[in-house]
């Protein structure tokens, strides 16, 4: 059968696709389309074809600008509107496919009727009939956007093809969709296209209903909250719990105004408080920011406390309180005598080095009580977070400022004493290195600007005075002590003990277990024997120790028994402290071969260090115990070689090396030791072992020892030194080179001890050896004897 084409005026849409069986009013502005509309009613009987078009900003269309396929419509209503555009209701009657597109003045186009007469089976027609009326009940249920009068709409339609049309016209889908449905002359493919698109948009109708019904629900308990929370302030109001006082959020706003905060910290505080207006007053969004900004303003931006400059004050402080330690009791003087000078002067960071019960952590109250600054303590042993300094991001959950910004909120004031206590015991780990975190904190050029993670804005920690404590140098990074002033604290001498004692000590302990004046005395002698017998130490917290405990025992025997004056003299020490625990001299009486007295240094102050040395027929093995360390190791070997090369001089045969075992062990084997300068020590000990000449059990020595025989400089001599007058030595021999530290020993110790400062070894050998060495002559090179000459032995065949 032949194609028949036709031809009617054309009037093109823009963004909507008319269906068959659709009415549907338009609104018409275009030149060219009202005369469409003219033509159609004039000439073609209101009949006139309806194609979208592919975009809808061309004015003026070609058959490539539109679709190929659209619906012939009937017009059935024409307005003409005040402004010239016209409102036309029309309906469609059937598809055509366009085939060509005429422009005059006029649109019009040739056209092809496509409406498809395909059968289906009764079954199948059923089927789709019912499947398309229930999936579209159910898109109309969930989709607000149709409204339900549709359904009874499309309930009277019995035509399968004109149930998908209206379907079809009445879903939100997307022009090319909707023209795809108009597309598909094939009734099963559109019923099927339909169902496939619905089903998909229930599926996302049916998410979105779940996220609305969760919303509301969140929304309602918010509400609810909200509103009992408003009845309660109500009733308290009422009651008069609550005045009438501006809310909570004016009064915050009102002291973040009044504080005066440095521009980038005002800044955040009316940030983060205009996010805090915006939230639910019960949200935890809102209890975080609130946290913040309640730290933020506590925080001392601009309250510091007046510094005293007054030096004779300040003096006479750290006088009542410490007995000795002149060099910090002057540092402090000279940063008083300074900051007279000086409007504005930064907090000196001093690290004061020292063993245990010195007195390091009551010092530093006593320099916050003599410049009138507040006291912090900070103690870092073992702390091993770098969040401990820097604070924790406000992201996470819980989270806070750093100790030091938190110690700063305690005490109210930015130029407190900060102590940080026990620095040298600080570790690292997985969360980050404290020590590391702490090189801004006590940098001067750095720390006016310091970052908190949590607060996220600049404070200055420049007018802090920083005091750190530690026992030891040796475990603090080389960045951080670089950053310090050190002052080393090096123990007391048993007549500063005894001054410290009768000062400070006993008048404390006295108060402390309610004893009076006349209730107890305790002579000066008795002192001494405690000090002496029941204390060996550096500090003087063993010491408080076992006055406390005599001090408690007096108490339970006045109240036990009629005495009301008790006088301790120190027949009577054992009663109340027990056994001696210490002899007053530590040193054998007897001279022995091949024991010698060494010093050395440790953290909590000086100690004796005997060395021992014994040889028996062997080899020439060296044997050394004792826990030594590599360094040791290596000044018994260089102690050795010295001695060797000094064989004629001590009177010593070269072969013992090599027929005899030398054994050297250091006592207390349980200890760990390591270190040079027991290398003089050593070399005393093998040079009496093999000379067979007694050391002088009365002398003390330290110094390293170079294969030459030099004597070189070591470290704390002092407490070396004090280790030695406990120890009842009379004489130690030193390096030379610390003869300048001997200007700083306190004179108690150079009245007690003799003190040989030497450069080589050999003076050594003649001061600590009780006899004199007996020179051996060096043996003659063998010769062997021939008749006709005298022949020379190689060295290595001597």
């Amino acid at each position: 059968m032949k194609k028949k084409y036709l031809n009617l005026p054309l009037l093109p849409l823009r963004d909507v696709v008319i269906y068959p069986n659709m009415v549907v009013p338009l609104f018409v502005g275009r030149d060219l389309s009202i005369k469409s509309l003219d033509d159609s009613m004039k000439n073609h009987d209101k009949n006139i074809v309806l194609v979208t078009q592919k975009s809808a900003e061309i004015d003026q269309p070609h058959l490539k600008d539109l679709y190929s396929v659209g619906t012939v419509a009937n017009i059935l209503q024409l307005l003409k509107l005040p402004d010239g555009t016209m409102k036309v209701l029309v309906e469609g009657t059937s598809r055509v496919r366009i085939d060509k597109v005429e422009s005059n003045e006029k649109l019009s186009c040739t056209f092809l009727n496509i409406d498809s007469e395909e059968s289906i089976s009764d079954n199948q027609y059923d089927a789709l009939f019912r499947t398309l009326e229930d999936t579209f009940s159910n898109y109309v249920r969930l989709n607000k956007k149709v409204p339900p009068e549709v359904i009874s709409s499309i309930t009277g339609i019995d035509d399968l093809s004109k149930l998908a049309d209206s379907i079809a016209a009445h879903m939100t889908l997307k022009l090319d969709e909707k023209q795809t449905i108009l597309e598909l002359l094939d009734i099963k493919k559109r019923c099927e296209y339909l169902i496939k698109s619905m089903e998909g948009e229930l599926d996302i109708l049916q998410v979105e209903k779940k996220i609305r019904s969760r919303v509301k629900q969140q929304m309602e308990k918010s509400q609810r909250e909200y509103y009992l929370n408003e009845q309660m302030k109500a009733i308290q109001k009422e009651l008069g719990e609550i005045g009438d006082e501006s809310s909570d959020l004016d009064q915050l706003l009102k002291k973040i105004n009044n504080l005066n905060l440095p521009i980038d910290a005002k800044d955040k505080a009316i940030s983060e408080f205009n996010k805090l207006k915006m939230m639910s007053p019960m949200s935890a969004e809102a209890t975080v920011v609130r946290n913040y900004l309640d730290i933020l303003i506590n925080l001392p931006w601009n309250y510091s406390t007046e510094i005293s400059t007054d030096m004779n004050n300040a003096t006479n402080i750290l006088e009542e309180d410490h007995h000795g330690l002149e060099k910090i009791k002057e540092r402090i003087l000279e940063y008083l005598a300074v900051t007279k000078r000086v409007n504005k002067i930064r907090g000196p960071i001093l690290c004061l080095v020292g063993p245990p019960g010195v007195g390091k952590t009551s010092l530093a109250k006593s320099i916050a009580r003599a410049t009138t600054r507040k006291f912090i303590k900070m103690s870092l042993g073992g702390v091993r977070d770098e969040a401990e300094i820097r604070g924790h991001r406000k992201t996470y959950i819980g989270s806070m400022p750093g100790k030091i910004m938190q110690n700063l909120a305690k005490v109210k004031t930015n130029n407190p004493l900060f102590l940080l206590d026990e620095i040298d015991k600080m570790a690292m780990d997985f969360r980050g290195d404290p020590s590391s975190a702490l090189l801004e904190v006590l940098d001067p050029e750095q720390n006016n600007v310091f970052n908190d993670h949590y607060l996220e804005v600049d404070f200055d920690l420049s007018n802090i005075m920083f005091i750190a404590t530690a026992n030891t140098i040796d475990t603090i990074p080389a960045p951080l002590l670089d950053r310090m002033e050190i002052i080393r604290l090096p123990g007391y001498t048993e007549n500063e003990k005894l001054e410290i004692a009768k000062k400070y000590l006993i008048p404390k302990q006295f108060k402390l277990n309610g004893l009076k004046n006349k209730e107890l005395t305790i002579p000066v002698q008795t002192i001494k024997s405690i000090i002496i017998s029941y204390t060996r130490e550096p500090g003087v917290r063993s010491l408080d120790r076992e006055i406390n405990k005599i001090c408690r025992k007096a108490v339970k025997n006045i109240l036990m028994s009629n005495k009301k004056v008790i006088k301790l003299i120190p027949s009577q020490i054992e009663d109340y402290l027990g056994v001696k625990r210490f002899s007053s001299m530590v040193c054998d009486k007897k001279d022995m071969v091949g024991q010698a007295n060494g010093l050395a240094w440790t953290s909590v102050g000086g100690e004796m260090l005997r060395i021992e040395c014994v040889a028996m027929t062997g080899k020439g093995k060296v044997t050394q115990t004792g826990q030594l360390g590599d360094v040791m190791q290596e000044s018994i070997k260089a102690a050795i070689t010295v001695v060797k090369t000094r064989t004629a001089f001590l009177g010593i045969d070269i072969e013992q090396f090599d027929n005899n075992d030398i054994h050297i062990h250091v006592p207390e084997g349980a200890t760990p030791k390591d270190g040079p300068s027991a290398g003089i020590t050593m070399a005393l000990a093998v040079a009496s072992t093999l000379s067979s000449i007694p050391i002088r059990s009365d002398i003390a020595m330290t110094g390293e020892i170079t294969l030459r025989g030099e004597v070189l400089e070591i470290g704390g001599l002092k407490e070396k030194l004090l280790a030695a007058l406990r120890s009842g030595i009379k004489d130690v021999i030193i390096p030379k080179d610390n003869e300048k530290d001997l200007r700083d020993m306190p004179k108690v110790i150079l009245d007690k001890i003799k003190i040989h400062p030497v450069k080589f070894v050999d003076e050594v050998f003649t001061l600590a050896l009780k006899g004199k060495p007996i020179r051996r002559k060096i043996k003659q090179k063998k010769t062997i004897t021939s008749k006709s000459k005298k022949v020379d032995l190689p060295k290595n065949l001597q």
